[in-house]
């Protein structure tokens, strides 16, 4: 989606965070501040639609299943990794549009994440407890533990593992700095960026999973209302960091607590 060309004038409303967090593995403990409030998804959504086309394929959405094409594969990686919107746009497609996210949405427990109906994906509306529900099914967790098949959990996961380094701001920052090998990137993440036309200010969200006190964590955080990109990754990862701190001093810590991290790592230019 294009960039504001100006913003309205007027008072600015104070910027939007929730979020929710849990252990991957263990006692299910768990953080939540704010987690059922409705944002704009933008291109976290990216997930929800890559588990979409992966439930059509399996045949869990009325169709015959079937092998995902090559051309889908390539999609998808563009899609994730890079946050590519035109391929976001083909596997929207290719996963039967809002109707289909929509009934896998059903399936994944996503309650209350709503689909767009006019084909403009990043303005389908989450909220952080669907992120961290989306997130257990994608890793074979939960109720919904089952309902993506292993292959298609696998994949997905495999995918927000390759984010490239430009992108790998959020939720990564609750990571401890030697909970993976050197040189190895920390965690899964999707991140989602999108300056809204009618004030111009930003929607800033981040999913996906990291290592800290030696144990696997999920994390969703979303916010809006943030006057620059920089101001909003800076309260993701600040939100990420803090949750991840309160959880691990429940579990008990094995490794350093990570330092300050820089808010504002800008990525290429693809993505919402």
């Amino acid at each position: 989606m294009p960039p504001d060309a100006a913003r309205r004038p007027g008072p600015v409303p104070p910027a939007r965070l929730s979020l929710a967090a849990q252990p991957l593995e263990g006692a299910p403990e768990s953080v939540a501040r704010g987690a059922d409030e409705v944002f704009v998804a933008a291109s976290v959504m990216k997930v929800h639609i890559l588990a979409a086309l992966a439930l059509r394929v399996q045949g869990a959405l009325g169709r015959r299943a079937r092998e995902v094409t090559a051309q889908e594969r390539a999609w998808a990686a563009a899609m994730i990794e890079r946050s590519d919107n035109a391929a976001a746009n083909a596997l929207w497609q290719a996963a039967g549009g809002a109707a289909g996210v929509t009934a896998a949405g059903r399936l994944l427990g996503t309650a209350r994440t709503r689909a767009a109906p006019d084909g403009r994906w990043g303005l389908s509306t989450t909220t952080a407890a669907d992120q961290l529900a989306l997130l257990r099914a994608v890793h074979g967790r939960g109720p919904r533990r089952e309902v993506l098949a292993p292959w298609a959990r696998q994949w997905v996961r495999h995918l927000m593992g390759r984010v490239v380094p430009g992108q790998r701001w959020g939720v990564t920052a609750a990571a401890d700095p030697c909970a993976e090998a050197p040189g190895v990137p920390q965690g899964e993440v999707k991140n989602g960026w999108l300056p809204r036309t009618a004030t111009g200010l930003w929607v800033i969200s981040s999913v996906g999973r990291v290592t800290a006190a030696g144990r696997p964590w999920l994390l969703a955080v979303l916010s809006d209302g943030h006057t620059t990109r920089q101001e909003g990754v800076a309260a993701v990862e600040r939100a990420a960091r803090d949750a991840v701190r309160g959880l691990t001093d429940r579990a008990g810590r094995d490794c350093r607590q990570p330092g300050p991290r820089s808010g504002g790592a800008a990525g290429p230019a693809a993505g919402v």
